[in-house]
């Protein structure tokens, strides 16, 4: 007999090493057993690997080829924040940290929706009390409450989004099961409204002109294309999805970069939005709270579906049964954002970020290429001229030859083909330095 480290023992559905004694004559074999579980087939529908960790994934892949490249990387990708959190709102997590120390201060689970304090000073500071705070549900981010919001509608519904638009809408709609397969020539979900945003319509979708869908996803500003909605496109498609019995979802995560007069922050500054609208938002991108995780979701109390149940009802169901709420020490920074010290912070953020955008915006203005965005949004959305190939082609390119980091259109949905999406949040230096390197490389 002899003793190998290599076989193995079946227990019904996995396969454990454990070592055995088997006969010398005896062959071991590597077999690999599975469980009786059938895959989700809707996982099996999603294109490839989600956007923003292909982007990482290629980058490392660079680097794997060039680690002497690894100090000169600059990203202007990911919409991930740079500057530290300021004072005033870092006083709030350090005091929520330090009250769980105390016996008087301890705190355990909470509300699922929300300190009440909270829930009552995002409705008044941010919505100027166009909403009740009954109707604010805080969480740990909007990404994260798109994927609720979906879990509420289920998988019957079909979806209209924005074309290009921020990944998430598309693909948590394919694993709810909303939608069939991708066809690969148009890059297109079957059961998807694709709204055409394009510069020939101001990046705001014609939904009149398109086949009716349940739930209407709308981002403004827009990210990636940064296009902020006027009061008029928006009073328009609240009203069509009135007509139609669409439920519109309004993502508002970069509505405190809204420089302009007269555009709305809120879908609810629209008149009738509260019968038809729901809108998600975050402290990430204009308080630094990326890594730290705050948002909320407003689910007005007379929002209903066909059969006159509240949706404010049904969310609230997913948010208590799969969530113990926002951490007790985030939502004091959370409420030390909405002081008027923090309001002042997130505004100079705001600028700091903004005049990034600025930089970018008029470097890739002089160097020739039609731009847009990067006045109300973080973000500017570059048409390509046809002789720089596909947008992933001007993307590995762009990384080759500069070391920068960009977001290929293309990722954003088959309208963003064509552009390339460059982020305002690295440092001041670092963008700097990026279009100094553009300018060089692409003049």
């Amino acid at each position: 007999m002899k003793f190998s480290p290599l076989s193995v023992v079946s227990l019904g559905f996995v396969t454990v090493s454990v070592g055995a004694f088997v006969p010398k004559s005896q062959n071991v074999v590597d077999t690999k057993l599975y469980s009786g579980v059938e895959r989700n087939e809707n996982f099996a529908k999603l294109s490839g690997g989600y956007l923003f960790p292909e982007i990482g994934r290629r980058r490392n892949a660079y680097l794997e080829d060039n680690p002497e490249m690894a100090d000169k990387i600059i990203s202007l990708g990911i919409g991930d924040t740079t500057k530290p959190i300021p004072e005033h709102i870092l006083s709030g997590l350090v005091e929520g940290a330090k009250k769980l120390g105390t016996t008087e201060g301890y705190s355990g689970y909470g509300a699922e929706q929300g300190q009440a304090l909270l829930r009552e000073k995002i409705a008044k500071v941010l919505y100027n009390d166009l909403i009740d705070p009954s109707e604010v549900f805080v969480s740990d981010g909007a990404k994260c409450d798109i994927m609720r919001v979906q879990q509420v509608f289920g998988s019957k519904v079909t979806s209209a989004v924005q074309d290009p638009s921020y990944p998430v809408y598309v693909d948590t709609s394919v694993m709810m099961g909303q939608t069939g397969s991708q066809d690969e020539s148009t890059m297109q979900y079957d059961n998807i409204v694709y709204m055409p945003c394009t510069p020939e319509n101001g990046f705001f979708p014609d939904y009149a002109s398109l086949p009716r869908a349940d739930v209407v996803y709308l981002c403004s500003p827009n990210n990636p294309t940064g296009a902020a909605a006027t009061k008029e496109q928006l009073t328009e498609i609240v009203n069509i999805c009135k007509e139609r019995g669409s439920i519109l979802v309004f993502d508002a995560a970069y509505a405190p970069f809204i420089r302009s007069e007269g555009v709305p922050k809120s879908i609810f500054e629209i008149e009738g939005a509260k019968d038809v609208a729901m809108e998600v938002n975050s402290f990430s991108k204009y308080a630094g709270f990326t890594g730290v995780r705050l948002g909320w979701t407003v689910v007005p109390s007379n929002l209903k579906f066909k059969d006159g149940s509240l949706v404010r009802d049904d969310f609230n169901r997913v948010m208590t049964t799969a969530f113990n709420g926002a951490s007790n020490i985030v939502q004091s920074g959370g409420l030390a954002c909405l002081d008027p010290e923090g309001q002042k912070e997130i505004s100079n953020l705001i600028d700091y970020y903004l005049e990034n955008a600025k930089i970018l915006r008029e470097t890739m203005e002089g160097l020739g290429f039609t731009v847009h965005g990067g006045t109300d949004a973080p973000y500017v959305f570059v048409e390509l001229s046809e002789s720089m190939g596909g947008s992933w082609d001007a993307f590995s390119m762009i990384l080759e030859k500069c070391q920068v980091v960009t977001i290929p259109g293309a990722g954003f949905g088959p309208g963003g083909e064509g552009f390339l999406r460059l982020s305002a949040f690295a440092p001041r230096d670092s963008v700097i330095e990026a279009c100094k390197r553009l300018s060089e490389e692409l003049k």
